[in-house]
């Protein structure tokens, strides 16, 4: 399959495990990147994050490795480590999220690597970044998330906090890595000079956290969990109905006032005390109760419309099952299926953006590759000779599986 996108012609060398370092490559090779993933012998992490799997493959691993090929080099070696410096002669990104106080100990630290090949863009992701008292400590998208205070304001108001549950912290933090490889890249453009991109999973947190965080240091009281309730914004939240819950974001005046006309609550409407987003807030409990009382009279379906034809923002809250089979969903081809492995089938969701010179790309993506599927090919593109890639084979550094 020819490679599409604005990043055609770029070679990364991908050496991350687990989540956010893979959507960061991920996203480059949906860009038309030529992602070569290197794995261990073991293989990524991921690959066995399950059940499900697919073909003898995790959900989790294919919904971040599309469009790469994976070498499976055992860089412990002195033999293995030697291919891997040939790779990166003709690389243009080396992506890795190993612990950083492993990484000398490789040989695969920002300073070795930058010092034999100034070329390149080397990006770092890991739980606390490259530098800082506990940028040896483990981190996770739970750990972080706890860390930031994102878990601090979520859940149900006067329970204990709660992680949001998905791996938000992974996926923020490797589409910013995405961004900002692509930003070096084009710098690279202007200087022919490499850089260091040193992501860490808590800042990506503490970036979705950006609006508490000016809030608390502005003087707000510090938030706790509270629900589905913005702290500042009202009316901003979940409400039941007569049947399934919705959702409601009421972000302006003119929108509270064609918000209490569709719920027929012209007193609210009226008083001047509500006129304001600091009024309503200063009286929220009143307000969200005549509201609640209001929407429960009626089905989800009802308000929905209504509120819709009146321009304000609302929503159905959807589970996974809705969210499938969600008409705008489908008509963007926002979550795909594609063929996994072998005979196994696997749907995913697709690069969050469209370009208008891609418009074909996204129905024609290669699935999750092999645990070392396209060694050999890697290896002879990068110069190595058959001799020396049977020789990789028959010293256990390189494996490659016995039939495809």
């Amino acid at each position: 399959m020819e490679a599409k996108g604005p990043l055609v012609g770029v070679r990364v060398i991908d050496m991350s495990s687990s989540y956010a370092a893979p959507t960061a490559t991920m996203y480059l090779a949906d860009m038309g990147a030529d992602v070569v993933k290197v794995e261990p012998p073991n293989g990524d992490d991921s690959r066995s994050w399950g059940p499900p799997f697919i073909d003898g493959e995790s959900a989790w691993y294919l919904s971040a490795n599309r469009n790469k090929r994976s070498l499976c080099l055992n860089i412990a070696s002195e033999a293995g480590y030697g291919a891997m410096m040939r790779l990166l002669e003709s690389a243009d990104v080396f992506v890795e999220n190993i612990n950083p106080k492993k990484l000398s100990k490789l040989g695969l630290d920002p300073g070795t690597i930058m010092s034999r090949f100034p070329h390149l863009i080397y990006c770092a992701i890991s739980g606390f970044g490259l530098s800082g008292p506990d940028a040896g400590l483990p981190g996770y998208d739970l750990i972080a998330q706890a860390r930031s205070g994102l878990m601090s304001v979520t859940g149900e108001q006067g329970r204990m906090p709660q992680r949001v549950s998905t791996a938000l912290s992974d996926v923020s933090a490797g589409t910013v890595a995405a961004f900002a490889i692509a930003a070096a890249l084009v710098g690279r453009e202007r200087t022919g000079i490499g850089d260091v991109v040193d992501v860490a999973l808590l800042e990506a947190d503490l970036a979705l956290m950006a609006p508490r965080i000016a809030s608390y240091l502005a003087g707000e009281p510090e938030p706790s969990p509270s629900g589905g309730t913005d702290s500042v914004i009202a009316v901003y939240q979940p409400y039941e109905t007569a049947d399934d819950p919705i959702v409601v974001a009421v972000v302006n005046e003119g929108m509270w006032q064609r918000f209490c006309a569709v719920l027929e609550l012209p007193a609210l409407a009226g008083d001047p005390e509500l006129a304001s987003n600091a009024g309503r807030r200063a009286r929220r409990e009143v307000v969200v109760q005549v509201v609640a009382d209001r929407l429960r009279e009626r089905p989800s379906g009802e308000w929905l419309r209504r509120l819709q034809e009146a321009g304000v923002p609302c929503a159905r809250i959807q589970f996974l099952s809705d969210v499938v089979a969600d008409p705008q969903v489908q008509a963007r081809g926002a979550i795909r299926p594609w063929t996994a492995t072998g005979d196994g089938h696997c749907g995913g969701v697709a690069a969050p953006w469209r370009l208008g010179s891609m418009a074909d790309a996204w129905t024609s993506s290669r699935p999750a590759p092999r645990l070392g599927e396209h060694g050999n090919g890697i290896l002879s593109e990068a110069g190595f000779s058959e001799a020396e890639i049977q020789e990789l084979q028959h010293g256990g550094d390189l494996w490659v599986p016995s039939a495809r």
